[in-house]
């Protein structure tokens, strides 16, 4: 993962709604600055996809990865 610098967008907005793909992956479906307005969007989209699982996060711009840090890596091996 690449260190990133924390915007004003970031601060503004730590909640966020995501889609859970295949494979351990994760898409960004909206972001909002109130929880309420996630839980909101997230019961709209609930009844117009029903199928698709989605989840209110929230982010934290205080954690992002500085320069000293050691990244997480996105996807880890699965032993069977």
């Amino acid at each position: 993962m690449i260190p990133k610098q924390v915007t004003y967008r970031d601060r503004l907005q730590p909640w966020h709604l995501i889609r859970h793909l295949p494979k351990c992956q994760r898409l960004t479906v909206a972001r909002f600055a109130r929880r309420r307005d996630a839980e909101s969007y997230l019961n709209a989209l609930g009844r117009l996809m029903p199928t698709v699982p989605h989840t209110i996060v929230f982010v934290n711009a205080l954690s992002v990865l500085d320069e000293n840090s050691v990244p997480i890596p996105m996807q880890l091996p699965i032993e069977v």
